[in-house]
């Protein structure tokens, strides 16, 4: 049985707690199933993202532990991110 959710009809918008969370595996060609708000960085390095807009940047020496965000991202390249255990908020 599902844990009970007394948070379902809440309003939801860009602010809000996350819904989910997502494991990310970078990748040059897909995007991520469901567009994140948020990326957690396991292990320390760069991420090099695609926004929902299309942009492409390059977040340096991100720590383990730090979160980026909140924006919406479609895309985490494999070429350019060299940090690992990414996971999103969506």
């Amino acid at each position: 049985m599902p844990a009970k959710n007394p948070f379902i009809d809440f309003a939801q918008d860009a602010t809000a707690p996350a819904l989910d969370l997502v494991a990310i595996v970078p990748d040059d060609n897909n995007d991520l199933v469901t567009v994140v708000r948020k990326i957690r960085v396991g292990v320390g390095g760069d991420v090099k993202l695609v926004t929902s807009q299309g942009t492409t940047v390059t977040f340096q020496n991100c720590y383990s532990g730090e979160e980026l965000g909140p924006f919406f991202v479609a895309r985490i390249l494999a070429n350019g991110t060299t940090a690992t255990g990414l996971v999103g908020y969506c």
